[in-house]
This record gives C-alpha cells, structure tokens and sequence, in this order.
C-alpha cells in the first residue's frame, strides 16, 4: 500500500511541476495523479487471464437461428 502512495505522491509532484509549480492545486493534482496510478494499476490486472477451474463446466456457443425455421413476428 505504500509504493502505490508514493507513486501517487511521484505523479502529483510531476504534475505540479508541469502546471509551473503554482500553489493552491495540491488537492488536484493529487486526484489526478490517484485517478491515473489506479487506472494504470487496475488496467494491468485486466490483461490477467483465468483458467477454468478442473471440472467446471464449459461454455458452450449456442447457434443462431435459421431465418426460414423462426416464425415471422410483424
């Protein structure tokens, strides 16, 4: 919990940099910075893929209907 601190704390001094070093954005910055570490964070475990566990059901694809065999709806 507190590398994700300090990396928000990085990114909020960074942005402070980049907008001229002017006080009184403190609390945005740091949203900012919180908002983009998260999404970064969370995003990474997205791209995290789970194996089906052993004997548990498969998905099975279901086919369409065919046109010609579906009654019409009008």
């Amino acid at each position: 919990m507190q590398d994700l601190e300090q990396a928000i704390r990085e990114r909020a001094y960074h942005l402070w940099v980049v907008d001229g070093c002017q006080d009184g954005n403190a609390e945005a910055h740091w949203l900012t910075a919180q908002r983009e570490v998260l999404a970064s964070s969370l995003g990474s475990l997205g791209n995290v893929r789970a194996s089906a566990a052993p004997g548990a059901p498969k998905k099975v694809a279901r086919k369409k209907a065919n046109n010609a065999s579906a009654p019409s709806r009008r």
